[in-house]
């Protein structure tokens, strides 16, 4: 049974992030920002391809939210902006308030994070993209460019429990070092 959202509660969960304001600066460095990069959306299907995973974004995460540069979902052609909807689950969207989902961990923490189901670990199930959105596993790794900063993360959720184990984590991992070196490139070409 999935644990209901609790606000007071997950407010405490959501770690502190005090490099925000330094990878803002570099996400500008880099021209990227609020608008979709087709070569991410495209970087997001071969993601989703190659784990199977029903989800898949690049995404960036500034000091009060998280913007999915690029994003694969199955059902839409077009992304929509996340919310609880009353008739029907929510849609991963292109933008995401920074408490939820999972990436933010990811971000701080500056390594891999698998949950094969969230449900199992109480720090995570009390997300509020469980409620929302049914997001029952976690695939993501962080994207840390050529000058330490970590700039976000590459992730795929599924809304069934996934066990994604080592082989899942060495691709993302691997996912995301492809995805810094595209990344490093344009930094290059913007220095």
């Amino acid at each position: 049974m999935p644990m209901a959202y609790d606000p007071t509660t997950h407010l405490l969960l959501t770690p502190e992030d005090n490099e925000a304001p330094e990878r803002v600066v570099r996400l500008r460095e880099l021209g990227i920002g609020d608008v979709p990069v087709p070569e991410f959306d495209e970087f997001a299907r071969e993601l989703a391809r190659i784990t199977s995973a029903p989800y898949a974004m690049v995404n960036f995460i500034d000091e009060h939210r998280q913007y999915f540069a690029g994003l694969y979902t199955p059902a839409a052609a077009n992304a929509v902006e996340l919310g609880p909807l009353p008739q029907a689950p929510a849609q991963p969207g292109r933008v995401m308030a920074r408490d939820h989902g999972y990436c933010p961990h990811v971000v701080v923490r500056r390594k891999a994070l698998v949950l094969e189901d969230v449900c199992d670990y109480p720090r995570f199930a009390g997300n509020p993209v469980v409620d929302e959105i049914g997001i029952r596993s976690y695939l993501g790794a962080p994207l840390i460019d050529r000058t330490g900063t970590t700039l976000g993360t590459v992730c795929v959720v599924d809304q069934e429990p996934r066990p994604w184990g080592r082989e899942g984590l060495e691709t993302i991992k691997t996912m995301a070092g492809r995805l810094v070196d595209r990344i490093n490139a344009r930094g290059t070409a913007a220095d």
